[in-house]
């Protein structure tokens, strides 16, 4: 029986893709580089922060690391968070969700997952949040989805991952956790959905 669904940030509750494009573009152009490729655009949309940064700054080695994080530090997130647009249905979907089941984020994100979670009044949706920041290891290693398993002594089989990249596929595998693939049909999953209520159809839900 299912009882913990466990949620993805950037591509399955936001579409925060040209919020990533315009931070890290920002970052490149204070330090006089040129903007991203689309392969880098696809990359930082689902890495860590941190892993990011090392990916779009390896042409300039020049450059010292601990400058790029002081600044990044300066700058924040917040003047990008106007450009995250959340998923139109999602609210309505947590509103039933969470009165019967468990709900958690697994995230690559760090510390503006917190920050984005207070501005659209979504923190007390969910029972555990982890980010970058609170595991080992990010996505696509297993740490994160291990963690929220471990905190609600819940079986594999017991939980689902919504989530739209390779990588959440790839932690969802190591774990053994059944994936939606959400807006994303390429991915090897057992459920494909477009919207969040579309999700309530699916056969776990309409078990309990």
């Amino acid at each position: 029986m299912l009882k913990l669904i466990v949620f993805d940030c950037d591509g399955v509750m936001f579409d925060s893709k040209q919020a990533n494009i315009a931070y890290y573009n920002h970052l490149l152009n204070h330090f006089s580089l040129a903007p991203m490729n689309k392969e880098e655009e696809d990359y930082v949309h689902m890495s860590s922060v941190i892993e990011a940064v090392e990916t779009i700054f390896r042409k300039a080695p020049q450059i010292d690391i601990n400058d790029i994080r002081t600044y990044q530090a300066e700058l924040g997130y917040g003047p990008f968070l106007p450009y995250m647009k959340m998923e139109t249905d999602l609210v309505e979907f947590l509103e039933v969700t969470q009165k019967k089941y468990k709900l958690a984020i697994s995230t690559n994100r760090a510390n503006t997952m917190l920050p984005l979670l207070q501005e659209h009044n979504l923190q007390n949706y969910f029972d555990k949040v982890v980010t970058a920041l609170t595991v080992k290891r990010p996505k696509p290693a297993a740490d994160g989805l291990l963690d929220i398993l471990d905190h609600f002594q819940c079986q594999p089989s017991e939980a689902i991952f919504i989530g739209d990249s390779i990588f959440d596929e790839q932690q969802a595998s190591a774990c053994q956790v059944d994936l939606i693939a959400f807006k994303s049909p390429e991915l090897n999953s057992k459920y494909k959905v477009t919207s969040f209520m579309e999700i309530l159809s699916l056969a776990p839900f309409r078990s309990k």
